[in-house]
């Protein structure tokens, strides 16, 4: 049986690790390469690297900080901000990332996920989907979490599968940093729409509610999460050893 993983993420602004609440009020944690050596030694089974204001800023990714970063991590590295065409892929590829996650570039230019995919596989274009409900309705957000597109995010996500995106990020606006749990109905209808690996991210509190997580969505592949780990409210191998306790498949 696949086990699932546990992800911590790096978000970072002006270099350094930063983390707030449903994507506003960005408080300084700590520096991304002290942080992604922690977690590589502490049982974290890939760590995601987020440049969460390239894109609005319309400026490239902080390669120097993420070249040092990725230096200092023995396990998978995710990175996104800033892609905006397959020479971002292949800038950030070059920096030792090992997949590559597009949100915006992917909005504003729907053919970067299927170009990117012919390049360099499936399996290295992550889509990455910041959603939030209005009205009732899941949409897509752009600039990390600043801009409403419109889009109806299931089918965004299913198109973006479709063309090659070999794992989905859902990063649900509506449960970020509030610490409640994480968004089962949104996680639902994604795991109904694709069939790739599908990562949840955005309000994860306490061990209990990964095992929830699990539990309640089996075709949930990996959970996703950083203030808890951050400030140590969470021990990646505690949580690991519940989920074994639990029955959950997990690496030890």
């Amino acid at each position: 049986m696949i086990t699932k993983r546990i992800i911590p993420c790096l978000d970072v602004k002006d270099g350094r690790v930063v983390k707030g609440v449903n994507f506003e009020g960005l408080g300084d944690v700590a520096s991304p390469i002290e942080l992604a050596k922690y977690y590589s030694s502490h049982g974290a089974d890939e760590l995601v690297f987020y440049d969460i204001t390239a894109s609005a800023e319309g400026r490239q990714l902080f390669t120097d900080i993420l070249t040092e970063t990725a230096r200092q991590v023995f396990i998978p590295l995710t990175v996104g901000g800033g892609i905006n065409t397959v020479a971002d892929f292949e800038r950030v590829l070059g920096c030792g990332a090992d997949k590559v996650s597009v949100n915006s570039g992917a909005i504003r230019n729907p053919d970067l996920v299927g170009e990117a995919a012919r390049l360099y596989g499936n399996q290295c274009v992550v889509l990455s989907a910041d959603v939030k409900r209005v009205d009732g309705v899941f949409r897509v957000f752009a600039k990390g979490g600043r801009e409403n597109t419109g889009l109806e995010a299931i089918e965004w996500i299913k198109r973006c599968v479709g063309d090659g995106a070999g794992e989905v990020v859902v990063n649900s606006i509506d449960t970020d940093g509030v610490k409640g749990g994480f968004d089962l109905e949104m996680l639902k209808a994604v795991c109904a729409a694709v069939d790739v690996p599908v990562i949840a991210s955005g309000g994860a509190g306490g061990i209990d509610h990964f095992l929830t997580l699990f539990n309640t969505l089996p075709g949930v592949d990996a959970g996703l999460a950083a203030s808890i780990f951050h400030f140590g409210e969470v021990k990646i191998k505690d949580l690991k050893a519940a989920m074994a306790a639990a029955n959950i498949p997990t690496r030890l």
